[in-house]
């Protein structure tokens, strides 16, 4: 009761109020920590309570990598809501898929996937959920293209146009090389990755259900080496990370013990030293939380002194 109450003192302080904490310095210390490497880098954070937000080149497009995963997530729970099928039902594990450039048939190879255990199930039936969580926190290529064989990715496509997100393209599943040499690739933005986390965060995605449903999947993400890699043990981080050659990301929820969250997004491309890259993403996401946990505290105690509570 007293958290939701606080909550609500904080909803009444306009979203303009600024602490004495300074964005433009910290922002300022993120462009040094990346400048330490070759590349180019963006991040968007979002404080969800006040909508404050922090922008470093938000707008530039980079290859998606399994980033694009998280709306091809957001499609399924669209459609299961729509009743289209169960988030329940089984589907064929198969290995074979067309391209988007000619329908000609592709196969994905186990060795190049960051889970090969789904190969071993080829011509068995495995639930739609197992194949989303796959998906997600091992970044299964395979569950992948079966989900956008079953969701399609146009589909996912057009609900990131609804959703207000126009940078991000899904245009097709991982491997398809005829259409990677022809530069059909996802891509996506910092922007874009913040809002469809925001609005996840707030329930807004299909509805509350779906998006908590969703969000627990991104819970146990497997790979956290980024965004979470220097964060308190009692903090969650509901997100998906990709990488390819040059190019590794980040994007999700950031959840405090206390109820306070955030939405973080770094992307990354041209990288000579993607570990180092990562270290800097790391340190950087440790600086937002800081930044975060000191301005919030500083407002929640200005709540308390308002109203006589201190």
């Amino acid at each position: 009761m007293f958290t939701l109450l606080i909550s609500i003192m904080l909803s009444m302080i306009p979203s303009g109020f600024h602490t004495s904490r300074d964005p433009e310095g910290l922002k300022k210390k993120i462009n040094a920590e990346f400048a330490k490497n070759k590349g180019i880098f963006a991040m968007a954070f979002k404080n969800l309570s006040t909508g404050e937000e922090i922008l470093i080149n938000e707008k530039i497009h980079f290859h998606a990598a399994s980033t694009m995963k998280t709306p091809v997530l957001i499609e399924a729970y669209k459609q299961a809501a729509a009743g289209k099928f169960s988030i329940e039902d089984p589907l064929t594990i198969k290995n074979e898929f067309k391209s988007i450039v000619d329908g000609s048939p592709f196969s994905l190879d186990q060795k190049d996937d960051s889970d090969s255990e789904l190969y071993t199930k080829t011509g068995t039936q495995v639930k739609i959920y197992d194949l989303l969580y796959l998906m997600i926190i091992k970044s299964s290529n395979l569950a992948t293209n079966l989900i956008i064989d079953l969701v399609g990715a146009k589909n996912a496509n057009n609900t990131m146009r609804e959703m207000g997100a126009n940078d991000i393209q899904v245009l097709r599943g991982v491997e398809d090389t005829k259409a990677f040499r022809k530069g059909l690739n996802n891509t996506t933005t910092a922007y874009d990755q913040m809002l469809i986390f925001s609005e996840m965060a707030d329930g807004k995605i299909v509805n509350q259900e779906s998006s908590d449903a969703m969000i627990n999947i991104l819970l146990d993400q497997k790979f956290n080496d980024k965004i979470p890699a220097k964060l308190p043990k009692d903090v969650k981080v509901a997100h998906k990370t990709g990488w390819i050659t040059g190019v590794n990301h980040d994007a999700g929820i950031v959840f405090l013990p206390d109820g306070r969250k955030y939405v973080l997004v770094f992307l990354s491309k041209e990288l000579t030293d993607d570990q180092a890259a990562v270290k800097s993403m790391a340190k950087v996401s440790r600086m937002i939380f800081n930044y975060f946990d000191a301005q919030t505290r500083s407002r929640t105690r200005m709540v308390r002194s308002s109203f006589g509570m201190m």
